[in-house]
């Protein structure tokens, strides 16, 4: 079966303690789960990735960004998301930090937390499998990864590029 392609970014927002932003999502995908904001490309306008994060960031967190406030840390190719598209993710992190929480949003309610909370949340399997601890490890860097669904949900990672900022990876996720 031919699955269409999705193209979509993920922000990592941080406040001046260095706690992540996330949202608990109030729709699917990932409904009732903690996630970065962010949301899919304009394709059929040509939004570029970069762009695309900004309207997102201005939308989802009334945060006026341009493409430099954005470090772009992950790539993520997903075939098969549970049975209905291709994703490809550009997970970037927003460089200025962020004065308070954001207001709620009609994809859920945000909150701030400490990175070595993130393992606690209830997070959706890829994140909590591969995104958060890749993340930790390049925060700074560049990381690319795909990631194969089978029909039976299990997913087969491989990671095709890895580019940590030197000093070592960050491990907050266990």
């Amino acid at each position: 079966m031919v699955l269409p392609h999705r193209i979509a970014t993920l922000l990592y927002c941080f406040n001046h303690r260095d706690e992540v932003l996330l949202l608990k999502r109030a729709r699917q995908p990932n409904q009732n789960l903690w996630s970065p904001c962010g949301g899919k490309i304009d394709i059929d306008a040509g939004e570029s990735p970069y762009a695309g994060a900004c309207r997102e960031a201005m939308e989802e967190i009334e945060l006026r960004i341009v493409p430099s406030d954005l470090h772009l840390t992950g790539l993520v190719s997903e075939e098969g998301h549970e049975g209905t598209a291709h994703w490809l993710m550009f997970l970037f992190e927003v460089k200025p930090r962020l004065e308070s929480l954001p207001k709620p949003h009609p994809e859920g309610v945000f909150e701030f937390f400490a990175p070595e909370t993130i393992g606690s949340l209830d997070l959706p399997s890829t994140d909590r499998e591969r995104l958060w601890p890749l993340f930790w490890a390049h925060r700074g860097g560049f990381f690319a990864v795909r990631c194969r669904v089978d029909s039976d949900g299990k997913n087969h990672w491989t990671l095709e590029e890895s580019l940590p900022l030197s000093g070592g990876p960050m491990t907050h996720l266990k």
